[in-house]
């Protein structure tokens, strides 16, 4: 495991143990105030079965031989949900070299076409939450990016600082929660990219909002969310499932995003 990983991985499993009660975990609480919120980091090698020397050395950020064994038992000494499982097993990924992953920036003509057919809102992203196709009903209904440069069309900056995308919006926190959690793992993912630290120190700036919920350290994948939406002078309320399907090997960083109107 190289530094940069070594880093990703060690960051996490703090921000991890310190959402964990003792009391969660069934140990008694010790007398006396914790100086941080959470698990000590002797408390987790314990239940984890590691000295707490070696698992100090993981939140450290340093580079040490880590087996699946040893990676498995540390997430159920820190309670993760099947996410955060998964999101634990793809920063350890011990077997394959760290991929230096380029991100793609503009689709083919042909990939616009297939969009454009679309009757309901759709739009192809990448990792940066980057807009780089979408049809006339995401214009209509979510938000007008064919107005913006490109510069400007990355959806989780709009999700906080553009006005008209929150008022049509009607589940916003839910939401908001939500994309941040999935940024997380893409941020996790690109580790090596210093566009994505860049992306999120300016945006933090630019809203307390999101600055807290990435504080929370919460990673989620994609998968089929409901989301609703309030169109301008329209008492009517639309609610869409978005379905987001991944690309190919060669595009793994792609992500056609479709929303299908809810059926209940």
């Amino acid at each position: 495991m190289n530094s940069t990983r070594a880093k990703t991985l060690g960051v996490y499993l703090k921000s991890r143990r310190a959402q964990l009660q003792p009391e969660q975990a069934g140990l008694t609480r010790s007398h006396g105030q914790r100086r941080t919120p959470g698990l000590r980091r002797e408390e987790v090698a314990i239940l984890a079965g590691v000295s707490a020397t070696y698992y100090t050395w993981l939140e450290q950020g340093r580079e040490v031989a880590v087996s699946r064994d040893v990676i498995e038992s540390i997430g159920r000494a820190l309670q993760l949900n099947p996410d955060e499982h998964v999101h634990l097993l793809g920063l350890w990924n011990a077997n394959e070299p760290e991929a230096v992953t380029s991100i793609t920036t503009e689709v083919k003509p042909q990939w616009q076409e297939i969009v454009n057919q679309m009757a309901f809102p759709c739009f192809i992203s990448n990792d940066r939450a980057e807009l780089l196709a979408w049809n006339r009903a995401v214009d209509e209904r979510i938000a007008d990016f064919s107005s913006r440069p490109p510069e400007q069309r990355n959806m989780m900056s709009m999700l906080f600082t553009d006005p008209e995308m929150r008022s049509r919006l009607v589940n916003w926190e839910e939401m908001a929660a939500h994309s941040v959690a999935i940024f997380r793992t893409s941020y996790d993912k690109y580790s090596h990219d210093p566009w994505f630290a860049q992306f999120v120190a300016e945006l933090s700036r630019e809203s307390s909002e999101f600055a807290a919920l990435w504080k929370l350290h919460r990673v989620e994948i994609k998968k089929v969310t409901r989301v609703f939406y309030s169109m301008p002078g329209d008492n009517q309320v639309l609610a869409y499932d978005i379905n987001s399907l991944a690309f190919t090997v060669d595009h793994s960083d792609l992500h056609l995003c479709i929303y299908s109107p809810a059926a209940d």
